[in-house]
């Protein structure tokens, strides 16, 4: 089934699930999109098997507290999550053994980007201490660090061979991972026309944007290549100034964020037209979003979560 815009128009709440007491602060869905794993502010950890759309395993973190969980690179069986209560170490955790694997410490200030490689077992981390971190996933030592001079958000190309990170807010900064040491190669400057603050930055699978997230009521698109604005899109509810999360489509075409009244907003990134608004019946803010890289379903969330399927009429 191909993502259209009248595709995105028929999507309906499939599931709600009430597994967690407080906001759920990410979710992620495993390479194959057979699984979605949710971190939450009440310290647990839910697995759920998207083929059956049901949870099936709820582990918990109470002593670290759990946030920006992560799958690893082409493994269903083990992630990678931030601490937000006692530390700033990243964990590596097998799911199948409720173990930890490893430990990587080095961040003296929450985490609050964490991007996995596409292509391998190196991912990268930006936190309040003002630092980036390269990590390998078979090592506890940091393999790479930039002080990019303020307040980080990161993420990985497609390729894995360069990633972007944006500074206080002003700043795009393109790394080659090759040649990290030596800075960024590439920077783009874009102010949005409201007070707000860069919450993430995400690749386009094609690799040819890159989508902002603010806690203002704006996301933007820049060319991935020259960093221009191809489009910003608002009108959604963030009075609050709210993190929220928006996602692209996995082919490109369209871009989805949730919003404070709990109805998720969708844009063609081709044309800029909002395509559709769809109402997820959220009781709070839809903190986080994901759409499935494999199968034509998406995740959306506040403490609730929520599974969407197309209904489209014959």
């Amino acid at each position: 089934m191909k993502i259209t815009g009248r595709a995105l128009r028929s999507f309906k709440v499939a599931r709600t699930f009430r597994e967690n007491s407080q906001k759920v602060n990410c979710v992620d869905y495993s390479p194959n999109g057979e699984n979605a794993i949710s971190s939450s502010d009440d310290d647990s950890i839910v697995l759920y098997d998207c083929q059956e759309g049901k949870p099936i395993r709820t582990l918990y973190s109470k002593k670290y507290g759990v946030d920006l969980i992560r799958y690893t690179h082409g493994n269903a069986n083990t992630v990678v999550y931030s601490s937000n209560k006692l530390d700033d170490t990243i964990r590596y955790l097998s799911l199948t053994d409720n173990k930890y694997i490893r430990y990587f410490p080095g961040h003296t200030d929450r985490v609050v980007a964490l991007s996995m490689s596409p292509v391998d077992d190196t991912f990268i981390s930006g936190s309040l201490d003002m630092t980036i971190r390269l990590w390998d996933l078979r090592s506890p030592n940091c393999q790479g660090l930039t002080n990019p001079l303020g307040k980080p958000v990161c993420s990985f190309d497609p390729e894995g061979l360069i990633f972007a990170a944006s500074v206080n807010s002003e700043v795009i900064k393109l790394y080659d991972l090759r040649s990290f040491h030596k800075g960024p190669f590439a920077s783009f400057e874009t102010k949005f026309s409201r007070v707000c603050e860069w919450t993430g930055l995400k690749f386009s699978r094609d690799g040819k944007q890159i989508l902002i997230t603010t806690n203002g009521g704006a996301v933007r698109i820049l060319d991935a290549f020259d960093g221009s604005v191809l489009h910003t899109f608002s009108g959604y509810n963030n009075s609050k100034g709210v993190s929220l999360e928006a996602c692209f489509t996995p082919d490109s075409e369209f871009v989805m964020i949730g919003s404070e009244d709990g109805r998720v907003h969708m844009w063609s990134t081709e044309s800029g037209m909002k395509i559709a608004v769809l109402d997820g019946k959220h009781s709070g803010p839809i903190n986080t979003l994901q759409f499935n890289p494999k199968y034509m379903t998406f995740a959306s969330a506040c403490s609730n979560m929520a599974f969407w399927l197309p209904c489209e009429e014959d």
